[in-house]
This record gives C-alpha cells, sequence and structure tokens, in this order.
C-alpha cells in the first residue's frame, strides 16, 4: 500500500488548476478546489496532489468549468483557415457541429465544387473567393471529407452531420434534387450513402426547410435542395438512424405553418427513434404564452417518448448590414429580385419605381417571415439605423438617425427615404439592426432556459453572415446577462446549459462535464471581467482569404481555455496550438 502511495505522489501532471470554483456541467452544487490534467485527461478533481505540475494555473477567485459546446455552426469553410473557429473559440467554445441546416461541401461530384461554394454565398454570406483560396477540396465522398477534415489542423473538436443538400445533388443530380422527389432507387442510394458516412463517423444530418419562399436560399435566388425536399425523403434518411439506433438530427423548419411544422417534427422524432435538435424555439416580449406554448410543446413530446429538444436564440446583439450582403427578405418576390446580381445592378433596380412600389407592397411580409424563420430580425424597417454612408460628408448628417426619422424630415415613404440614402451613397450603405436587449426579455429567456428541460442556447450560425452577425459570442452573453448582472439563472444552470445539455442531446462522449478521465476540455473564467469587446456590432477585420472583412467580437475575461489538454487561449490570446479533433461517433 505504501509503495502504491509512493508511486502516486510521484507522478507528474500536465496542468495544475489551483484554487477555483468548479461548476462541473452537470448542474451539481459548486465547490473550491483543484483540478489536475495529464495526457490531455482530467486525471484528478479535488483532494491531496499526487505529484508536481510543469504548468500551474491560480484559479483563486476564478470559475473552472467544462468548455461550451455549439451545436449549431457553419464553420465547415472557415475551420480550414481558421483552426479555433473563432469568434466561437474566443468566447470559450471548444466543440462544435459542422454541416447544419443541410449545407456542406460532400459529397461532390468533382464537377460541382464549385456550384457547391455558390451555395453558400447568399444564404449564409461567405464570400466564394475566400472558400474558393482558404480550402483544399481534395474529396468527393464523406469517408474522403472525413479524412481531409481530420488531418486539418483544429483547435476545437468537431462532429459532423451528413449535409442533405449535397447529398439530394449527388444522387439526383441539382435539376432534378429541386423540381423532384426522389425515386425509390435514389432513395435506396441515398440510404446508402448515410450508412457509409454514419459507419465513418458522421452523427446524424441536417435539413433546412424553408419553403418555396425560403429566406435562405441559393446563390440564384432559388430556394435550396432541402427547402422543398418532400416529407418521404426525409423519412427516408430517417429510417437509417432508426436502424442503426444511433445519430441525431438537426432541422430548421419555418413553412409559413406552425401546427403542421409541429406535427411533422412530432413525426420524424417517431419515425427516427432519434434525438431531435428543433431549430428555433423563442421568446415574444409582452406575450409570455409565446415561449410557454413552446415549452408544453416539448414537454408533451418527450413525456410521449419522442425526444425533441429546443434551441432558442438567446444572445442580444446589433447587425451592421448593407444590400450588398443581405438576402433574408427574399421571400418578397421584389426584394429577391432588386437584391441579386452586382452592386450596380442592385442599385439601378433599386432605383425603378415599379420595383419600388413592389417593394413598398411587400415588405411588411417579408420582414414578417424574416422574424419567423431567423432568430434575431425584430426591427422592422421603419427602427433601421443609419449606420455608415460610404464616407459622403453630404449625408454624414443623417449616420444614427432611424429611417422613420429621416423619411419624416424629407417627407418621403421610408422605403424610398431608405431606397435614396442607398442609390446616392452606395449599394455598402449601412443600416443597423437596434440592441436587442430591446427584444429580449430576461425573465422570459431565464424561465425557457431553467423551467424546461428540454431547451438549449445557441443558434450561433458560427461561421456565417460574418459581415453582419456575430453570434458565436452567445456563450458570454448567457453568463453575464443571465447570470452576472440579471442574476435570472444560477451558474450551474448556466453551464448545464452550454455545456453538458447539449453534448448530451449532439452525442458527444464524455466531453460537456468536468469529470475524472473525461478528455480536458476545461475553461477558466473571470466572471466579474466578462466582456464582449466591442460591443453591438463588433469590429471589421481583414482576415480572410482573398483579402476579404468579416466583423468579430473578441471576448475578455477567459483566463485559459483547454482543448484536449492543452491550452489554446490564455488570457485572451492564442497560444497557436491545434489539439482539437474530429469526434466520430462522437468519440476521440
Amino acid at each position: 500500500m505504501a509503495a502504491t502511495q509512493s508511486q502516486e505522489e510521484s507522478q507528474e501532471f500536465d496542468v495544475h488548476i489551483k484554487g477555483g470554483t468548479i461548476i462541473d456541467g452537470a448542474r451539481s452544487p459548486r465547490y473550491r478546489g483543484d483540478l489536475w490534467i495529464k495526457d490531455g485527461i482530467i486525471a484528478q478533481i479535488g483532494g491531496r496532489p499526487r505529484g508536481t505540475a510543469k504548468k500551474v494555473i491560480d484559479a483563486d477567485g476564478l470559475i473552472v468549468a467544462p468548455g461550451f459546446v455549439d451545436l449549431h455552426t457553419h464553420y465547415d469553410a472557415q475551420i480550414h483557415w481558421d483552426p479555433w473557429c473563432t469568434t466561437s473559440g474566443w468566447h470559450g467554445v471548444t466543440s462544435v457541429v459542422l454541416g447544419n441546416c443541410g449545407f456542406g461541401f460532400a459529397p461532390v461530384k468533382p464537377d460541382m465544387k464549385d456550384r457547391s461554394l455558390l451555395t453558400m454565398t447568399r444564404n449564409e454570406a461567405i464570400p466564394f473567393e475566400t472558400m474558393k483560396a482558404g480550402m483544399p477540396f481534395d474529396w468527393e465522398t464523406i469517408p474522403e471529407y472525413l479524412e481531409s477534415l481530420q488531418k486539418t489542423p483544429k483547435g476545437v473538436n468537431c462532429l459532423h452531420y451528413m449535409p442533405t443538400g449535397p447529398l439530394m445533388i449527388y444522387v439526383m443530380g441539382l435539376e432534378a434534387a429541386k423540381t423532384r422527389a426522389a425515386t425509390e432507387d435514389e432513395r435506396a442510394e441515398m440510404a446508402r450513402l448515410l450508412h457509409e458516412g454514419m459507419d465513418v463517423g458522421l452523427c446524424g444530418f441536417s435539413i433546412q426547410r424553408l419553403g418555396p419562399n425560403s429566406t435562405q436560399g441559393d446563390y440564384d435566388g432559388t430556394p435550396q435542395v432541402t427547402d422543398i425536399m418532400v416529407d418521404e425523403d426525409i423519412f427516408n434518411l430517417a429510417r437509417v438512424l432508426k436502424e442503426r439506433d444511433e445519430g441525431f438530427i438537426q432541422i430548421s423548419q419555418v413553412t409559413g405553418n406552425p401546427k403542421e411544422d409541429k406535427a411533422f417534427i412530432e413525426k420524424l422524432a417517431e419515425v427516427s427513434g432519434r434525438p431531435i435538435i428543433f431549430n428555433f424555439v423563442s421568446t415574444q416580449k409582452g406575450n409570455p404564452d409565446f415561449h410557454q406554448k413552446e415549452m408544453r410543446w416539448l414537454k408533451e413530446n418527450n413525456e410521449a417518448g419522442r425526444r425533441i429538444f429546443g434551441q432558442s436564440f438567446t444572445l442580444r446583439m446589433g447587425m451592421a448590414f448593407s444590400l450588398n450582403n443581405w438576402a433574408f427578405w427574399d421571400s418578397s418576390p421584389a426584394w429577391k429580385e432588386a437584391l441579386m446580381g452586382t452592386g450596380e445592378e442592385r442599385l439601378a433596380k433599386l432605383a425603378d419605381p415599379d420595383i419600388r412600389q413592389r417593394i413598398k407592397q411587400e415588405t411588411d411580409g417579408a420582414v414578417e417571415t424574416a422574424r419567423k424563420a431567423q432568430a434575431g430580425m425584430s426591427a422592422t424597417i421603419e427602427g433601421l439605423i443609419v449606420h455608415d454612408v460610404c464616407g459622403k460628408e453630404n449625408l454624414e448628417h443623417l449616420v444614427g438617425k432611424t429611417l422613420i426619422e429621416v423619411s419624416g424630415d424629407q417627407d418621403k415613404h421610408v422605403i424610398d427615404a431608405m431606397l435614396d440614402l442607398v442609390v446616392a451613397a452606395g449599394i455598402d450603405t449601412e443600416f443597423l439592426f437596434p440592441y436587442l436587449q430591446d427584444h429580449l426579455d430576461p425573465d422570459f429567456v431565464a424561465e425557457m432556459m431553467t423551467d424546461s428541460i428540454y431547451t438549449i442556447p445557441g443558434v450561433s450560425d458560427g461561421g456565417a453572415h460574418t459581415k453582419f452577425f456575430n453570434g458565436g459570442s452567445y456563450t458570454t452573453d448567457f453568463l453575464m446577462w443571465l447570470v452576472r448582472d440579471e442574476k435570472k439563472m444560477c451558474l450551474e444552470e448556466a453551464h448545464y446549459r452550454l455545456s453538458g445539455l447539449p453534448a448530451q442531446a449532439g452525442g458527444f462522449h464524455d466531453r460537456g462535464r468536468l469529470t475524472e478521465g473525461a478528455p480536458a476540455d476545461v475553461i477558466v473564467y473571470d466572471l466579474d471581467r466578462l466582456d464582449i469587446l466591442p460591443k453591438l456590432i463588433g469590429e471589421v477585420v481583414h482576415d480572410f482569404p482573398g483579402d476579404e472583412w468579416r466583423r468579430v467580437q473578441r471576448a475578455e475575461g477567459y483566463e485559459a481555455i483547454f482543448v484536449n489538454g492543452v491550452l489554446t487561449f490564455e488570457a485572451g490570446q492564442a497560444t497557436g496550438a491545434t489539439p482539437g479533433k474530429l469526434l466520430r461517433h462522437g468519440r476521440g
């Protein structure tokens, strides 16, 4: 016994996190203790040290918690040139799921590679030249793709869905996939390919189904393949997961009939027998019954054996956008027509009186459709704020005014005021959505995140819409807003929602919680110092391939972020380490 004790005491750890407040991600009560890491694993939590450590982090006064798990991202392209998947990686995210909404880059025929890139340019606003320059594209099949992704240096862990859109195009061809249901032979082949993908480590499949007037359409304005996908083609894939008894499904479905949408989700859960991540459930300021109905629906289904999780948008944020990178009003034929083509072509159409008249007639419906389909699209046209006038000094006096103020000053219809400004200043004229804390009620958001055991924060869309959106900061905002400032939620519950529950729902094995023997995905932070910099809309940086720019929001207050036991960020600075793993079947 003495020899064993001596042997234990003589071992050397890689990291000793000393004297922090441990929040384990499983809702256990917090406690002050030490944590040791060795060989990428949490070797010990609490108790006497059984040896020395190469690195000691003094966590006195700090929180020690599991890294965050982000289930809804679009880093499929960006991970190839940004191993840490920033913005998310800066904000404590240590694991992401790729291939959401049915979008992705595999499987793909060699002659369809450029076309697959174009698919992501309008709906997710990722520049074509950036993807072209930043991705190796050395694959055709899913097994080849996962091999390439495994070799890619990563600063975060990742799971990957089968993206249903590329699957359908690969089997059916683009035109057929957009115009008809699959044949029985085609369904059999898609099922075979999903089996093949699951065999090599996929976590399930994903779908966006927003109908023929999709607010996230293809680059040419047509719906995405999955937007108009028929039920049986989806059930065909669901039966693969049922047969295997593994995997999960992510689906964004807003087709205009909430009752029918919910009924379909229920049937999908029954056919697959697997967890469904439904995007999204939300709150509505001034209307508590809105989110309480969602919570009751989730509860009733889970009690009936249908495992449906609702992912909710919780981030307070602003958005600065221009009509050169905006497509969320595509449900309006007039807006879609006007915002297709080059900048010069767009300006000409925006000046056309006939198109303007149609835009006026269709705008209210387009804004409402976007609000239902896209988290955070709460502002009216009238409430938009003029943000940037492309350096036109004669127009600078309009910056900071709302469009209703501008239209009143000029005695114009609000659409004329907006579009006259764009024509005068340029297609890159920017408008600002008001800060969304004005649209999110902390009591309602906290109720949804505490009273229901089936709700998960997120829908970050990390990697997408990067010229006007920074959803990857939702983790930091969640802790700042609901825990620290509003005191609507305890840390134990917050970390369960940000790590433990999404890991469980998404099939991550041994992650999302701090337990001995688990991979050491660990964050150490100062709750009092947590911040998002800069606030509201972020700052512009030119760090994308092809000399493209994006908006970013960095984090403050994270003293250390570990992925698989390796320090990736220290005091907010990247170490350059890339210890992330492709988690085949959720393991790695």
